[in-house]
């Protein structure tokens, strides 16, 4: 399923300088938190590796949840992710949410 065809919720966060509207996804983002929701194939992969990098950039120290449903997909891909995982300093916790088989 591509994500980009379905709607995407969007939530407003309130703060002191007033509100904004993110996507759900740059607010999990936001705090720290990644989800791999589809199969695991190159550009997923990419996706998640490069918020990896970001995440470990902004805060080294700090953890990093990843959230996984997924049927699994490319192993090239999936290793890709474990990499990143392996080669950042920040702590990684994994949590499957659903089905999780093969490169999931």
């Amino acid at each position: 399923m591509n994500i980009q065809s379905n709607v995407i919720p969007m939530v407003i966060d309130q703060n002191s300088r007033g509100e904004r509207a993110y996507d759900i996804y740059s607010l999990l983002l936001k705090e720290r938190i990644v989800f791999l929701g589809s199969s695991i194939e190159d550009q997923m992969a990419s996706l998640i590796v490069a918020q990896l990098l970001y995440l470990n950039s902004q805060d080294p120290q700090r953890q990093i949840d990843l959230y996984i449903q997924s049927p699994g997909g490319s192993v090239y891909a999936g290793l890709a992710i474990y990499d990143a995982i392996q080669m950042i300093s920040a702590p990684v916790s994994t949590v499957a949410v659903g089905f999780c088989g093969s490169m999931a």
